[in-house]
């Protein structure tokens, strides 16, 4: 499967970012000789997600996922906290859909807001998945942006040729203010690509304008993917994609850090369940294989999964990819 005359490339400007203060900031402006002091809200992510919405719209047409009648929102254990979801589909798109944890209450209560938009295909394209998942405390800002490809680029290929090549520049736009995060298992750099932005930072308004700015190039990039791709008709290949996507499903759906957090705010059924059937919702569609089928060196010795994140036992500290997108390790 090709992608037609044209190159896959950033072919929109991102739109200017709004201003975004940290929580309990005070702004102060002089005019002449007068003083005005006045104080901002926290950060939202909500402008994320409606801004991927509104460029998706401008190109492709959306209707709500079957999801949305089930997953709109939640209520906390405390009664309180709300988690915000968005599902939506179009032709070519299985799942496009977005999870928030942001309000008040959770920003009294344990300071934080968590923010997971995903972008996932059809099986008859090969499209790489969208992933923004944003974690904010009231110290620090985690963030892992990326376009996952379905096939493993630890080896150049001809799928990194074909998706990420012409796209680098991205990454380079802001890999200084955003510097590689620390370690990542080896297990897990299997499911990143050279475009990988994983970083931690301190809140400021510049460091969220400019991560709003490179959420939207990232999927701007994403989106144009999807309308340029064309549809695989070779089964084999279907089948490929399908299982390929399925396996990215299944150890998202097992190790994904934030099941801890779900598990604390929701408890455990319900974590799973948000796992499962709405952030990962494909594992029970996709496929019957189990996440021991695909890794069966997490197989203990009483037949279930460890919950150790790694078993092989390496991590990379700096970024594994050199500035062309090759895999150096």
């Amino acid at each position: 499967m090709e992608l037609g005359s044209s190159s896959i490339g950033p072919s929109f400007k991102a739109a200017n970012p709004p201003v975004r203060i940290s929580k309990n900031t005070n702004l102060t402006l002089r005019r002449g000789s007068q003083r005005f002091s006045f104080r901002v809200s926290a950060v939202s992510y909500k402008e994320f997600a409606d801004s991927a919405l509104e460029e998706t719209r401008k190109r492709v047409v959306l209707e709500p996922s079957p999801l949305q009648e089930r997953y709109s929102s939640m209520t906390g254990l405390d009664g309180k906290t709300q988690l915000q979801m968005l599902a939506f589909k179009s032709p070519k798109i299985r799942l496009l859909r977005s999870m928030a944890i942001e309000n008040e209450t959770m920003q009294c209560l344990y300071d934080l807001q968590v923010f997971d938009f995903a972008g996932f295909m059809e099986p008859e394209y090969d499209t790489p998945i969208f992933c923004a998942n944003f974690f904010t405390s009231a110290n620090t800002n985690i963030v892992v942006l990326d376009l996952n490809p379905l096939q493993q680029l630890t080896d150049q290929t001809d799928y990194q040729d074909k998706y990420y090549k012409n796209i680098m520049s991205i990454y380079h736009k802001y890999d200084e203010m955003f510097p590689w995060g620390g370690k990542l298992t080896a297990e897990s750099i299997k499911f990143f690509s050279p475009l990988v932005m994983w970083t931690r930072f301190s809140s400021s308004q510049d460091k969220h304008n400019a991560l709003f700015s490179a959420f939207l190039e990232y999927y701007q990039a994403w989106l144009e993917m999807t309308i340029q791709v064309k549809e695989e008709i070779e089964p084999s290949q279907v089948r490929a994609n399908r299982e390929a996507q399925h396996k990215y499903l299944t150890w998202r759906a097992q190790k994904d850090p934030g099941h801890g957090l779900l598990r604390k705010l929701f408890g455990e059924e319900k974590a799973k369940e948000l796992l499962r059937d709405f952030l990962f919702n494909g594992v029970n569609e996709l496929g019957t294989k189990t996440f021991i089928d695909y890794f069966p060196e997490y197989q203990t010795e009483d037949g279930t999964v460890s919950d150790k994140r790694s078993i092989i036992g390496k991590s990379f500290e700096t970024r594994p990819w050199d500035s062309n997108g090759l895999f150096i390790g």
